[in-house]
């Protein structure tokens, strides 16, 4: 009997790593530079809907021709991406799945790589493994080629995208609460980045459910520095939870960045860390 608490030790011990391991990062936002009627009923086609895991609602790409049929997917920290379930087209009607067109080639890329696949042209979500896994703390999809729809002038449409991470959905039903689309927030969504052009250091993100994560990568290869908190926003400013200084209002403006089309700046004016008072860009 002596021996059964040098047992239960071990097992305890055994058992440590798994019931200590952080669960993986939930999915913080999903944005597009430009999507149908975004301009004029912005919450029905919104790239939010890809992440809610429901049928009813659906992102659908810009009916401008030229424009890239892309949304960019943010997590809340690095994610490791061994599973994508997507149900492409227009799922809410099956009416409605005939007159849109339906992804049929996508290009899923992270920061070590990208994958390549293909859909079957059906209803419901369909599974594709990712082995080796895609990293990152965000991910582009694109849909490369497409089964057409009925009514040739409608765009092609995504009904869910749900991420896996060791058989955890980082998505779905789960986060539909907070996938509404706020229209003082949308400006925000995404990730900023900071630093030389190409080669970012400080990385700044706003997530749909309230919060943000900021994370500064010094190039000399000191300890990353990471800072979360909440937030809400108005028309132009920011109140900020930061860490030891509790609330903090700021003023921010975004404007369109010179030479870079499509692309934004945001800057923040207030009581800020330093590493905060510089322009941040919504491309690398």
């Amino acid at each position: 009997m002596r021996h059964l608490p040098v047992l239960a030790s071990v097992l305890l011990l055994a058992s440590a790593p798994r019931a200590l391991a952080a669960p993986p990062p939930n999915a913080g936002y999903a944005q597009a530079s430009d999507y149908l009627d975004k301009e004029t009923r912005p919450q029905v086609y919104t790239p939010l809907n890809v992440l809610d895991g429901r049928d009813a609602t659906v992102w659908c790409a810009s009916d401008q021709e030229g424009t890239r049929a892309l949304i960019t997917i943010g997590f809340k920290g690095v994610a490791s991406l061994d599973e994508v379930r997507v149900y492409t087209g227009n799922g809410s009607t099956r009416d409605s799945f005939k007159s849109y067109a339906r992804a049929r080639k996508i290009t899923l890329e992270g920061k070590n790589g990208a994958r390549n696949f293909t859909l079957e042209d059906k209803r419901g979500l369909q599974t594709v493994p990712l082995n080796p896994p895609i990293t990152g703390g965000w991910v582009t999809l694109e849909v490369k080629d497409t089964y057409p729809g009925s009514e040739p002038e409608i765009p092609v449409c995504l009904t869910d995208v749900v991420f896996y991470s060791g058989g955890k959905p980082l998505n779905g039903t789960k986060l539909a609460p907070v996938l509404k689309f706020n229209a003082r927030v949308a400006p925000l969504l995404g990730t900023w980045f900071a630093g030389h052009e190409g080669a970012p250091d400080r990385y700044l993100s706003f997530y749909v459910d309230g919060t943000y994560r900021f994370v500064h990568e010094p190039l000399s290869g000191e300890e990353p520095k990471v800072m979360a908190g909440g937030f809400t926003a108005s028309s132009s400013r920011l109140s900020l939870e930061l860490p030891r200084k509790g609330r903090s209002s700021v003023r921010f403006t975004r404007a369109e960045a010179e030479g870079s089309p499509g692309g934004y700046t945001l800057t923040l004016e207030g009581d800020l860390p330093d590493e905060w008072k510089t322009p941040f860009r919504s491309q690398p």
